[in-house]
């Protein structure tokens, strides 16, 4: 018997990238463990990836390419050879394109995995589809608002070093569930508790961070840029500010000091639903505490005025200074720290002429709508977007078009997979090698194959290789190695990646960026056109927004005559136990989440004579979705509450996603999932 230890990644959607060990005996994947070597992984996965391997090995696993039989959204197949695959593919695509060109096609990638070959960071396949002219691929869904909002103050979306938690005497937890999205800070954070850190929590919803917070502040959902307003009015008022680094690193102080004045924090209790007291109490614990760390993630951007919320909030460390010391400033993302060559791998340069670009939140809206040409061929690769795109019902309507050629590039049936013409077996991760960064530390992780492929499950990359030869594309760069593919997107002589090879990192599994420790970015100098943060943005100005960091209301929840017909806010936060959609078919897991449920204030209850464990119907004009009722103090009055992640074959028919607008956010095109009215009835 042999028995072997590889090192890889998870490549899921999480800030935690975690590195893991896979162990190996006689070719058969046996155990999986977080990496124990890893300084943020610190050998601990978390609920949902300890199950990856029963989850590789489940028997609705799709092993082989299949061929629709039925109607589209029945889910019905016939096993089909891969010749027998690519040959339909090749013949399709090439009558798409004699008939109506390139831009008919949409690459429709998700983040199913996060991979720079295999998965959205290097767009695994975008050099097929730059040769074929398709249509440019917006990826939207995620947190393109805030990072937005964020280049507009400090110039990248990239902030400080979540492993300087450690070193901060106030921790804010703005919008963001840690316990259940992104585990592993919470061990830094705890470091700082025992240093003496206060933590606070800020979310609508008392989660299980909430709950084990110092303190909890609730407010009505998408009102958090008024409430950094607010506290920033305390910290003025105090003269709190950190006037010497006002002087020495920003733009635009004076201007943006009565925009401040403008909100008191009386008229912020208004609009937060806030106790005044408790904005006034928060507003004296940041004036007086230095390091203050925020941590604010990709939920509270998801309204009409996300990107402006992330703006304004990455203005609190710039007047208190906190920018400036190691403990201290806003974590949001540090994607924009590692200087991976995307371009390299992209290969735009590979388009004959500039193309249009198709919306990832719009799909309905692209499939039903979009003209001169209509799309006819979506290539949907790691995204279950009949499950996890906003208006289900208008979604669902066009993927069901019959002049729509659809493939799947799948490891599972998903709802969207029901709606394919053809399936194409993917692998999972430890069946194919990767690079992969983490966006919630700086470190990159290189990604080993442990195991062979079951079936005849290929890598996506191998799946386009085998696709341009069918087609008969000479253009070389569409053969590269997984290997080679991997030696160019490293090859970018940038400081931050000095001495970080191909080599290297199959050796040693993980490498940290090349950055001090600790790691203060924005110590001299922000990426800005002015090198300072910015209060006053001419970029903003001149995009048509507001040059100043402001408070933008969300659409839905703050409109009185939408509240009147559908008087709760809905929030759909990340469930514990699925990962957006992925394990959303794991038996285990669907056990441990139970049905779908939603949360009610005892208020709100009661108003609708409603009882705990009842089932009820949520929705508004879009659509619905049944759950089951929870009545408790774990949400504000006006508030439902559920979790996203099920798949709408297993639940009724229809998700959460039925009830929310196609409607871009403030900035970048970003989706709403957080800017939703609904009501609540008995069924």
């Amino acid at each position: 018997m042999t028995e072997l230890k590889v090192l890889g990644a998870c490549p899921l959607d999480c800030p935690d990238t975690c590195s893991w060990v896979v162990t190996v005996k006689d070719g058969e994947a046996v155990k999986l463990r977080g990496n124990p070597d890893h300084p943020f992984t610190r050998g601990a996965l978390c609920t949902k990836v300890n199950r990856y391997l029963e989850h590789a090995s489940a028997p609705d696993r799709i092993l082989h390419p299949l061929r629709r039989v039925g109607r589209k959204g029945e889910g019905r197949f016939e096993q089909i050879s891969w010749d027998e695959a690519l040959d339909e593919i090749s013949d399709r695509l090439g009558g798409i394109l004699r008939e109506h060109g390139g831009e008919a096609i949409w690459p429709y990638w998700g983040t199913g995995t996060l991979g720079y070959l295999q998965g959205l960071e290097g767009f695994a396949g975008r050099r097929f589809f730059n040769v074929l002219g398709a249509s440019r691929h917006d990826p939207t869904i995620c947190s393109i608002a805030g990072s937005v909002g964020l280049k507009y103050t400090i110039g990248s979306s990239a902030g400080m070093d979540p492993e300087d938690f450690a070193l901060s005497k106030l921790i804010i937890l703005w919008g963001t569930n840690t316990l259940t999205s992104g585990h592993h800070l919470w061990k830094f954070i705890q470091d700082a508790r025992s240093a003496g850190a206060h933590v606070v929590a800020i979310d609508p919803v008392r989660t299980r961070t909430a709950r084990q917070a110092d303190e909890h502040l609730a407010p009505i959902p998408g009102t958090d840029a008024a409430l950094a307003l607010g506290l920033l009015h305390v910290v003025v008022g105090l003269g709190a500010e950190d006037s010497g680094y006002l002087e020495e690193h920003t733009l635009g102080w004076p201007e943006f000091q009565e925009r401040i004045a403008e909100f008191p924090p009386a008229r912020v209790a208004e609009i937060t639903g806030l106790a005044e007291a408790d904005i006034v109490a928060l507003g004296e614990r940041i004036a007086r505490t230095r390091p203050t760390a925020i941590r604010a993630t990709m939920g509270l951007q998801r309204h009409a005025g996300g990107g402006m919320a992330l703006r304004t909030l990455a203005c609190i460390p710039g007047v208190t200074g906190d920018w400036g010391l190691p403990g201290g400033g806003l974590s949001y993302s540090t994607s924009g720290h590692f200087r991976i060559r995307n371009g390299a791998l992209f290969r735009d340069d590979l388009l004959e002429r500039p193309t249009r670009t198709l919306s990832m939140t719009r799909l309905g809206e692209g499939l039903l709508e979009t003209a001169d040409p209509p799309v006819q061929a979506l290539f949907v690769i790691a995204a279950n977007p009949a499950a996890s795109t906003p208006h289900q019902s208008k979604v669902r309507r066009g993927l069901a078009r019959e002049d729509l050629f659809t493939v799947v590039l799948e490891q599972f049936p998903t709802d969207t997979a029901d709606y394919a013409d053809i399936v194409l077996p993917a692998t999972m991760q430890h069946e194919h090698m990767d690079l992969h960064q983490g966006y919630g530390h700086l470190y990159l992780a290189w990604n080993e194959p442990a195991v062979a492929p079951p079936g005849e499950c290929l890598p996506t990359t191998e799946t386009f290789r085998r696709l341009a030869h069918r087609m008969g594309l000479a253009e070389p760069a569409l053969y590269d190695s997984d290997e080679r593919l991997a030696e160019q997107a490293l090859a970018g002589g940038h400081t931050s990646m000095e001495g970080i090879t191909l080599e290297r990192l199959r050796k040693e599994g993980f490498v940290r960026l090349s950055v001090p420790d600790p790691f203060l970015p924005y110590a001299k100098r922000f990426p800005t056109p002015s090198g300072r943060l910015e209060f006053r943005s001419e970029r903003a100005a001149r995009a048509g927004l507001d040059p100043l960091p402001a408070y933008t209301p969300p659409a839905e929840v703050s409109d009185p005559e939408r509240a009147a017909r559908y008087p709760l806010a809905l929030i759909a936060a990340a469930s514990h136990h699925f990962l957006n959609t992925v394990f959303g078919n794991n038996a285990e897991l669907r056990r441990r989440a139970g049905e779908p449920r939603v949360t009610l204030h005892p208020s709100d209850a009661a108003a609708r004579d409603l009882t705990d464990g009842q089932r009820v119907r949520v929705g508004n004009e879009r659509g619905s979705f049944e759950a089951i009722v929870e009545i408790g103090d774990l949400v504000r009055p006006g508030l439902a509450a559920t979790t996203k992640g099920h798949w709408a074959k297993f639940t009724g028919g229809a998700g959460v996603n039925a009830t929310v607008d196609e409607r871009d956010a403030d900035m970048g095109g970003g989706a709403v999932y957080h800017d939703t009215r609904v009501e609540v009835t008995a069924l």
